[in-house]
């Protein structure tokens, strides 16, 4: 049987403690309201962010339903995504293949990109990657890729592009080393 989460605007919630601890137990999904850095046992709510309960509902795992008690399946849940991501389907896509690789895929907005990427996990290790997901067709400055490679370095990770087509579900990553001279 499937854990429960409720829909409240852009998130999921699941309020039974039980569930909240083993959903965060699959492998570091979501946050435990009030705890910075959760280890595995806790007495809160979790809050998941949209693109994890999509992946949760995909794979099964999850029940979504609305506050009113009306189950989101798949589809819809894929729409109210579309409407809260720019380019939802192609973050999905790297978000989906990072997770299936047995990675750690968390938001990256407080660096500046799509997902910071742990091996072990938060409180484990500390994020090695920070992952931009971009368009096959985009153009890419120089000037943009100095500054995120800058940024990642500044907090020792390392900058990957994620070069994501929604028409194959294929992804391609180029990593970015910064050397001194």
């Amino acid at each position: 049987m499937p854990f429960t989460g409720i829909l409240i605007q852009n998130r999921i919630i699941t309020w039974k403690i039980e569930e909240s601890r083993a959903i965060f137990n699959l492998g570091y999904y979501g946050k435990p309201v009030g705890i910075s850095k959760p280890k595995g046992e806790f007495e809160s709510p979790l809050v998941l962010d949209l693109i994890e309960g999509c992946y949760l509902l995909n794979l099964k795992l999850l029940d979504v339903r609305r506050s009113n008690g009306k189950k989101i399946y798949l589809k819809e849940m894929k729409s109210i995504c579309r409407a809260e991501y720019i380019d939802f389907d192609m973050k999905y896509t790297v978000f989906k293949k990072l997770r299936d690789l047995g990675y750690i895929v968390t938001p990256g907005i407080k660096f500046g990109c799509d997902f910071a990427v742990y091996e072990h996990g938060p409180g484990l290790d500390h994020a090695p990657y920070l992952v931009q997901v971009v368009k096959p067709t985009e153009n890419l400055t120089a000037t943009g890729i100095v500054l995120a490679g800058r940024l990642a370095t500044t907090v020792r990770k390392q900058f990957i592009l994620a070069i994501s087509s929604i028409t194959t579900n294929a992804v391609e990553f180029i990593g970015f080393d910064w050397w001194r001279a």
